[in-house]
């Protein structure tokens, strides 16, 4: 036991902070019942951390791109990942088992790892977003509008729950850190010291800029008090906590953005197609029992109403016993052999002991487990519990919608097969007035249609599972970082995650209003009107003897850098061979009479994969030069066709340049149009290429 009781630390202003005097909150250890410090931030000046996100923070922030940001989480990431086993140490503190600890460790460890891919993958190369299409907003063309995203320009506080201190931490981390927004966490006390140890890695390992995290070790609902407009919250716990905290002036009337992952009475539906015996069925009891086990059933996203055909209820309550009776050994998680560990705390297994008592005297029956104190052998004083089945003989009774037990504990409901089952099943999942996710166990596509489109709207996420991804699904508790974490009503009603969604949660989207030069300016990004320096065929606005921009490297290469071609017209002869040796032979290009019966077209008209291939050949540099490779095109448009006698021409401009950090090269994307012998637009679209930062390989 521990002789003297420290004081957990706060990480500010680059600084560890312990508070003077020995009160504050004890956290213990879930199984043990040891104290293994005190929690406190008395003394300590949140206005000054937030100050210090805002300016410090912020300014070392400001002066990585997005790609770097993203490339310092991989290393970070990396970083974290060779020290694990401190931190499964100290998890297994918190109540948590192995499996436990991995889903919250490595869990998190992975969110960093695919924040920073997406970031690099989806992301410019810079710091401001260009989102969506360019709005023309004069007849000449010179004045026009856009939106783009930049960062806010304050701080980014997460508050966070105790059931999982490193996942909590890292999944809102990591997309405000992409971002350029500094994080402050304050962990809850329960898993303080886990929390702690991750911060401290993070610290220790250099990597994060000055300002970009700072640690709270203990009460900071007085933060608010220093928030404002610039700011945001992030808060995952009890809806109670967050309506306190939605309240607070500072939110409710003074513009701190708040998000909130709250209580969700999430729930698993089966089909009536997922009989005993389907591989369907199976899945729903295995699905079923992880919730309720996996970190002893303390998840925002755990299964609390098995929604079962009511046929099906006796074989459902009688599988999830057995499964749990053969599989589920309660107990110290470093003990060998147990296979679920300790709730958060005493407080936590007082509630939710209560919790099911309520459920008992509110028509809840004990269908499995117990509500006296398990057998756990030698670790005494721990904060033990059974798991708990409960089967509800009317499915309509409100406790089993509205009372969450934040525990191992499950209640199993029938719906009746009126009409198929599938509105009864929607009816009772949409009473948990809005939830993190559901499950429908089914192999039946018209059930899986109605169901999930019945209750999307309740819902932030809906997992359908049957024999085809029950193996490689991630399962009904696992958020994943791609896809959003959140839900509306009682669930708090905000997102988290989301790949770059959560990215720009941590931005503000501005309408800008300018000359195509100016908006080239702001965004680095070249728009249609803005200056050009155009090399090439002179009757088109090049410079003969000008130096093409293809021979130029990223070093070299400006945005409006650009090259006119020439005329090249398009005889039938050239149609006919184009559509013999690629075997398109659609009746537009080869049937006369077909072809000037179509609304669209004046006859014969040549492919449009051939003028885009005409293009490359009049706009390509030949020799060997910085430009390494063509990887792809986008926003292809055919806007007018072109007939047998027409020509074409090309103009190849410089839209976007996108050096990589950790390589040699990097991507340009080129705004390419073609126009015929008019001057109308015959096609228009994006070439990306992959561009040396030096010439190097053919100077």
């Amino acid at each position: 036991m521990n002789t003297t009781i420290e004081m957990m630390p706060s990480y500010v202003q680059e600084k560890w902070w312990v508070p003077e005097g020995s009160g504050g909150t004890e956290a213990l250890d879930a199984s043990t019942g040891e104290v293994l410090g005190r929690v406190s931030t008395e003394g300590l000046d949140l206005s000054a951390a937030v100050h210090y996100g805002r300016t410090t923070g912020q300014a070392e922030l400001g002066k990585l791109t997005l790609h770097q940001r993203a490339l310092k989480l991989r290393e970070l990431a990396t970083y974290l990942n060779g020290r694990r086993e401190e931190l499964y140490e100290i998890s297994a503190r918190t109540g948590a088992t192995r499996g436990d600890s991995m889903v919250d460790i490595d869990g998190g460890i992975g969110v960093l790892f695919t924040y920073s891919s997406k970031g690099r993958r989806e992301l410019p190369n810079s710091n401001v977003i260009v989102d969506g299409p360019l709005e023309v907003l004069s007849k000449d063309g010179s004045f026009a509008g856009e939106h783009i995203y930049t960062r806010i320009p304050g701080v980014a506080v997460q508050i966070n729950a105790f059931n999982f201190p490193v996942w909590g931490m890292l999944e809102k981390f990591a997309p405000a850190f992409i971002a350029g927004v500094p994080t402050v966490v304050k962990p809850a006390t329960p898993s303080m010291e886990l929390a702690v140890a991750g911060v401290r890695m993070m610290v220790e390992s250099g990597i994060l800029p000055p300002g970009s995290l700072q640690l709270l070790s203990g009460p900071a609902r007085s933060i608010l008090d220093a928030l404002d407009y610039r700011d945001m919250v992030s808060f995952t716990g009890s809806a109670s906590t967050a309506n306190l905290l939605r309240a607070h002036p500072n939110v409710a009337a003074g513009g701190v953005r708040f998000n909130a992952e709250t209580d969700s009475l999430n729930a698993a539906i089966l089909g009536p197609d997922a009989v005993p015996g389907t591989p369907e069925f199976d899945a729903f009891i295995r699905s079923v029992v992880t919730e309720m086990t996996v970190k002893a059933g303390q998840k925002c996203t755990a299964v609390r109403r098995a929604i079962v055909p009511e046929q099906l209820k006796p074989a459902v309550i009688e599988a999830i016993g057995a499964r749990l009776a053969g599989r589920v050994v309660v107990g110290d998680p470093r003990t060998e052999g147990v296979t679920m560990g300790a709730l958060a705390s005493l407080d936590q297994l007082s509630s939710v002991r209560a919790a099911v008592d309520t459920m008992l005297h509110s028509g809840g029956t004990l269908a499995w487990g117990t509500l006296d104190a398990p057998d756990v052998g030698s670790a005494g004083g721990g904060a033990f519990m059974s798991p708990v089945l409960l089967d509800w003989a009317d499915p309509d009774s409100p406790a089993v919608h509205t009372l969450e037990a934040f525990g191992p504990v499950c209640g199993v409901l029938g719906f009746s097969m009126h009409d198929g089952g599938a509105s009864e099943a929607v009816r009772l999942a949409a009473l948990g007035a809005g939830s993190l996710v559901a499950t429908v166990c089914t192999n039946d596509p018209d059930f899986a249609r109605s169901v999930v489109t019945g209750i999307a709207g309740h819902h932030g996420r809906v997992l359908m599972l049957n024999r085809e991804d029950a193996r490689s699904s991630t399962g009904h508790g696992s958020p994943v970082p791609h896809l959003v974490h959140g839900g509306p009503g009682r669930a708090g009603g905000g997102e988290e995650l989301g790949g770059i969604r959560s990215v720009m949660h941590h931005m503000q989207r501005t309408a800008i209003q300018g000359s195509p030069n100016m908006l080239t300016a702001v965004t680095g990004v070249w728009h249609a009107g803005a200056d050009r320096v155009v090399a090439g065929d002179p009757e088109y606005g090049g410079m003969e003897g000008a130096v093409h921009p293809f021979r130029k490297s990223l070093a070299e290469l400006r945005i409006g850098d650009a090259f006119a071609s020439g005329l090249r017209q398009v005889t039938l002869a050239d149609i006919t061979a184009f559509a013999q040796s690629t075997g398109d032979t659609f009746y537009a290009h080869t049937d006369p009479v077909a072809a000037q019966k179509n609304p669209f077209f004046p006859g014969i008209v040549a492919h449009g994969y051939l003028l885009v291939s005409w293009a490359a050949g009049l706009f390509v540099e030949p020799a060997p030069g910085p430009v390494l490779a063509n990887y792809g095109l986008e926003n292809l448009r055919f806007l007018t066709p072109v007939a047998p006698g027409d020509s074409i021409r090309v103009t190849l401009t410089a839209k976007q340049i996108s050096p990589r950090v950790t390589d040699d090269y990097g991507e340009v994307c080129w705004d390419t149009v073609l126009h015929n012998q008019n001057g109308d637009i015959v096609a228009s679209y994006d070439v990306l290429t992959l561009v040396e930062k030096e010439n190097t390989l053919y100077p």
